[in-house]
């Protein structure tokens, strides 16, 4: 049986970094323009804020107290256009991917299918935006390993 305080921290993790993709959707919704990528920003916005919530009952539920979001965050690299906006988006995605897959190792029963939606979800958005995938999403480590070995 898995430690409940681990699925706890992962569940934090999580909450965390769906605070962090909510807050870094607003600034690619406003950089990618009008049009598909918008459309598709918004839904990944209105996506990540359900999660969110999901995710601070599930803290709760717990019997944690759900972290706070953060005034700001700091973005990995500028983001002055639609192009930028794009990396920034699959970079969140991959980001969230990761820990999702950390709460897949750490949860059981109905909140590990949960987080393995949720892993599911990031990746193929991962792909809708950087337009290709990866090995293992989730799993940087295995992704670096493996394009290490090719080259």
């Amino acid at each position: 049986m898995k430690r409940p305080d681990r699925a706890l921290e992962a569940v934090q993790a999580a909450l965390g970094a769906e605070h962090a993709a909510v807050y870094a959707y607003g600034v690619v919704g406003s950089r990618v323009g009008e049009g598909p990528r918008e459309a598709e920003a918004r839904t990944a916005y209105a996506a990540h804020r359900a999660r969110r919530d999901a995710l601070a009952r599930t803290v709760r539920d717990l019997g944690g107290t759900p972290d706070a979001a953060a005034p700001a965050y700091a973005l990995p690299f500028p983001v002055p256009d639609a192009a930028a906006a794009e990396r920034l988006a699959a970079v969140l995605e991959d980001r969230v991917a990761g820990v999702y897959s950390d709460l897949v190792r750490a949860a059981e029963g109905p909140l590990r299918t949960e987080a393995a939606r949720a892993l599911r979800e990031a990746a193929v958005r991962a792909v809708r935006w950087r337009g290709s995938g990866v090995a293992f999403p989730g799993l940087a480590e295995r992704t670096r390993n493996r394009r290490h070995r090719q080259r």
